[in-house]
């Protein structure tokens, strides 16, 4: 069976939340599993369904180890959801801020 490595609250730090958002393709899926405000596979969060199966992967790999999300096994499928109440209790409106300028840039971006 399969078993995730999930920081401790206290042990989620600034620069590993930092570090993993800074990839557009995890922001992406950040972004997504935010607005879903649910628990998703990892082929429903993805932005972009061409992606390799190892490297959506990877990127949830990322996620998870930051402490961002939360990962179970729901018989064959990785189940996702964010770590918003510690991620908030750790590093209170970032969430919201890093939201807020992703969305920001991605609708520069699109104009």
């Amino acid at each position: 069976m399969t078993r995730f490595i999930h920081p401790a609250k206290e042990d989620i730090t600034l620069s590993g939340v930092l570090a993993a958002l800074s990839d557009p393709m995890r922001m992406k899926i950040f972004v997504g599993l935010m607005d879903n405000k649910g628990c998703m596979s990892c082929t429903e969060a993805s932005p972009c369904p061409q992606i390799a199966k190892s490297t959506l992967s990877n990127h949830f790999r990322i996620l998870r180890e930051a402490g961002l999300i939360r990962t179970t096994k729901q018989g064959v499928e990785n189940r996702n959801i964010i770590r918003l109440d510690d991620i908030n209790q750790r590093f209170p409106g970032l969430l919201k801020l890093i939201i807020k300028l992703a969305r920001e840039e991605c609708d520069a971006s699109d104009a």
